[in-house]
């Protein structure tokens, strides 16, 4: 069964589509896409993530792929690493610009999901 309206998922893949066209500079490939709904979702969860956590995931890429995405993410103001108590180990926080993003997205889902 065929129509011509487009799916919610489809209005939803234009709605982010027209998020990333207002904010040009902040486009995120999928490694890096990944890797802050990772952060985002432990951050939600109350859980602590580190570096080390996020650079093992090898289903991902390499960790030195990896260790560059965050280097990205840090630089475009995603996240922030923060050193533990000896300095070791570096956790990683989401900023108030990546919640924002992702505030954006749920409102793209939402309505996307309104009937048309």
């Amino acid at each position: 069964m065929s129509t011509n309206k487009p799916s919610s998922y489809l209005r939803f893949l234009n709605l982010i589509d027209t998020l990333d066209r207002i904010n040009p500079g902040k486009k995120l490939d999928s490694t890096e896409e990944h890797l802050l709904n990772k952060i985002v979702l432990s951050s939600f969860a109350k859980q602590s993530i580190l570096v080390g956590d996020l650079i093992s995931l090898a289903e991902l890429g390499s960790q030195a792929t990896l260790h560059g995405r965050l280097k990205n993410l840090s630089a475009m103001g995603y996240i922030k690493m923060v050193a533990n108590e000896d300095g070791r180990k570096k956790q990683v926080l989401p900023t108030k610009m990546a919640l924002k993003r992702y505030e954006e997205i749920s409102k793209c889902l939402e309505k996307a999901a309104k009937p048309a």
